[in-house]
């Protein structure tokens, strides 16, 4: 319908030739392009400025500033605005919003990329955030009243989309002050001639001639008061000069009180910027007049930067921009009034080595400060300032076992710090993985599928260090030990050697066991930094198990994996009374053998719910011979239940027999079916583990340990 009420303006203001041009410009914004590559970039740019119907300012503000990213070995991407999906969320690191106005769509993409600690900023380089400024603008005064209002909600969701950024990168000082009363994020980054422009001022070659000709390049219908203002010392040179001749160009016209001087004055239509090069050049006076106002002090110096590039002088109003960048006599002349502006043209038309001069200047000075080639480092500079460390865990698949949770433990606490943290995952196909009440983007574990700046990747288990190991693109390289994952396979597997490989590669170390400390400083010579493993204190609630009924035991482990040595436990089960004894087993691959008895399998029983399945029951058997922590116990423990294990690496840094659990030797099944029987029938012992248990599990509270997991990730 808005559409509809859009067209049916169209046509009564501008007749049906005008509805067709319209017609044709919306059809050109749905066809526009829209990033093809499916890699993980650094930057995308969101315009909202149409190109066919405002082509100047997303060239300065998006065009330029991604060839100044590129410069610099940033990828970038473009898309309009109207053609942005929630799915780009995930293949950029940073977003930079160009003069685009509020719409649920990019709120709904804004609140994502905040939720990944992705950084939005929002661009513009005109104060047309608030109604206030453009009600200055004499061409936007006099709109008629339904032109107007919609001009003028535009310009208020302009602002409405501003405040919802991370902040907002301009062109001018001027700018930036008005900027931060809307959000105090504000930085400058000039707008700069591109590589492609400088190349073609370079290529024009001046010719010799007898006139002075002067330039008023207007760019839009906005500046028509400027030339206004300036239009009598234009009238006296005009008069006083046969050899001055003026050239208008742009949308402009000529005012009735010069016709007067037509035979000396040439009008040029708005033309492409390749092409403007060649009619700047033939000018030897630059005109840039700006009226005093707010609005027009937080104009940019562009036409000063574009004469200067071929060589051709520029008189320009004291003020904003021209006045910051414009070395006065020196690159340029200001003027802060039209009497100012009478001398000043006078000088210049009948002094020619002022003119050279100055262009000569001016020309030296923008090639080396204005164009994107050399200016690069302030917009790196602030994109590094609107984001943390990016760090990427790569995993095989993202199946829930102990590794992988303690490893997303650790990618939770540092997204909670601020961090941007990508899951890689080489088989799963998924976007998007959560856990713990944490959504984190997921990516293809594939170097061609990587193109961005990566502070930090982490390796968490073998056939992750290999693939870490091949993605150039990551900066520094981090493998989370968390078992001697050597002895998972017998001699006979290749991958045993595979696994033993992954600890010669030149990465940083990280283990949360002391026995993995202790091996990959002895066995390979690797110094690993250690964090302690936790738990969450707050989600457990003790209870003492009152034993009136039939005792229920849990299992817990894969099967199919010898070093968790699950048949042991169920040796020891199958021999147990089942009218006193109950027995749940519980794994996330594996199921049962048909020789287990089972009461009841618990399969892929998701994180969160697993805790009550520990409370659920009375006591647990883990039997695993190697771990490099063991989380089972201690989360038994937090829950108030009993601990019967096997001592190994992995658990011995927490579990004292007879104090906080009982330990029977590997392969003992007696002593182990003794150990069963010793908890239920003795409830002094009952209270001693109880009591143990509980504290063993307080020590390891998580709060105790993130700021050391940040520090070890962020090193």
């Amino acid at each position: 319908m808005e559409l509809v009420n859009k067209s049916v303006e169209v046509l009564k203001r501008e007749g049906v030739s005008g509805l067709a041009k319209h017609a044709s410009h919306y059809i050109h914004k749905k066809r526009e392009s829209r990033p093809k590559s499916d890699a993980f970039k650094d930057v995308l740019f969101i315009n909202g400025c149409p190109k066919d119907l405002l082509p100047h300012p997303p060239r300065y503000r998006v065009t330029h500033q991604m060839e100044q990213l590129q410069s610099n070995g940033y990828t970038c991407d473009e898309v309009f605005f109207e053609n942005v999906d929630l799915k780009q969320v995930r293949m950029y690191s940073c977003f930079v919003i160009f003069r685009a106005p509020y719409t649920d769509k990019l709120n709904e993409f804004i609140q994502l990329a905040k939720s990944w600690n992705k950084p939005v900023l929002y661009d513009v380089d005109d104060l047309v955030i608030d109604t206030a400024y453009t009600d200055q603008i004499e061409y936007v005064k006099n709109m008629d009243t339904s032109q107007k209002a919609r001009y003028d909600l535009d310009v208020m969701k302009n602002q409405k989309l501003l405040k919802l950024c991370d902040g907002c990168i301009t062109t001018t000082l001027a700018l930036k002050n008005e900027l931060e009363k809307y959000n105090p994020n504000v930085w400058i980054n000039r707008n700069t001639a591109s590589i492609e422009m400088v190349a073609l001022s370079q290529s024009i070659k001046k010719t010799d001639k007898d006139t002075v000709d002067i330039g008023y390049f207007s760019g839009s219908v906005t500046h028509n008061e400027d030339f206004e203002m300036i239009k009598p010392a234009l009238i006296h040179v005009l008069k006083t000069y046969d050899h001055v001749r003026l050239h208008l160009v742009g949308e402009i016209d000529l005012p009735q009180d010069m016709k007067v001087y037509a035979s000396k004055i040439e009008v040029h239509p708005f033309m492409d910027y390749k092409k403007l090069p060649e009619l700047i050049s033939k000018m030897d006076i630059n005109l840039a007049p700006l009226t005093t106002s707010i609005f027009n002090e937080a104009k940019s110096e562009n036409k000063w930067v574009e004469a200067s590039l071929v060589k051709t002088c520029t008189i320009a109003s004291n003020l904003g921009a021209f006045k910051e960048m414009i070395e006065e006599h020196k690159t340029g002349l200001l003027c802060s009034n039209v009497d100012e502006w009478k001398v000043e043209l006078t000088s210049l038309i009948e002094n020619e080595t002022l003119r050279n001069t100055l262009a000569k200047n001016a020309y030296a000075y923008c090639l080396k400060h204005c164009v994107t080639l050399y200016t690069a480092s302030n917009i790196v500079s602030i994109l590094q300032q609107n984001r943390k460390r990016i760090i990427c865990f790569g995993f095989a698949k993202l199946e829930i076992s102990g590794g992988v949770m303690v490893a997303l433990r650790h990618a939770a606490y540092l997204q909670d710090a601020g961090y941007q943290v990508i899951l890689l995952s080489f088989y799963d196909t998924c976007t998007e993985f959560t856990f713990m009440n944490h959504s984190f983007p997921v990516l293809p574990f594939k170097n061609d599928k990587l193109d961005a700046k990566i502070d930090c990747g982490v390796a968490t288990m073998w056939p992750t260090v290999k693939m870490l190991d091949d993605i150039r693109c990551i900066e520094n390289k981090k493998y989370l030990v968390q078992n001697y994952e050597i002895d998972f396979y017998d001699f006979k597997d290749p991958r045993k050697v595979e696994a033993s490989l992954s600890y010669s590669y030149p990465f940083d170390y990280v283990t949360i066991s002391k026995w993995c400390k202790e091996w990959l400083k002895s066995d390979f010579n690797k110094e690993a930094k250690w964090i302690y493993n936790g738990i969450d204190i707050e989600q457990y609630r003790p209870h003492k198990r009152e034993f009136n009924d039939k005792i229920r035991i849990l299992i817990e482990g894969d099967s199919s994996s010898t070093h968790k040595n699950v048949d042991e436990a169920f040796m020891i089960t199958n021999k147990l009374d089942s009218s006193n004894y109950e027995i749940w087993y519980m794994s996330y691959n594996a199921k049962p053998k048909d020789w287990y008895r089972v009461d009841k399998f618990l399969h892929r029983v998701p994180y969160e719910e697993v805790q009550k399945v520990y409370e659920d029951c009375d006591i647990l058997l883990k039997t695993s011979l190697l771990e490099s922590f063991s989380y089972p116990p201690i989360e038994m423990m937090a829950t108030g239940g009993y601990v019967v294990a096997l001592l190994n690496d992995g658990n011995k840094e927490y579990l004292e027999d007879g104090k906080n659990c009982l330990i029977y030797p590997n392969g003992d099944v007696d002593k182990a079916i003794h150990c069963i029987e010793r908890i239920v029938s003795d409830e002094a012992l009952r209270d001693i583990l109880y009591k143990n248990g509980v504290e063993t599990a307080k020590s390891r509270d998580w709060k105790k340990i993130k700021e050391s997991i940040i520090r070890v990730y962020c090193a």
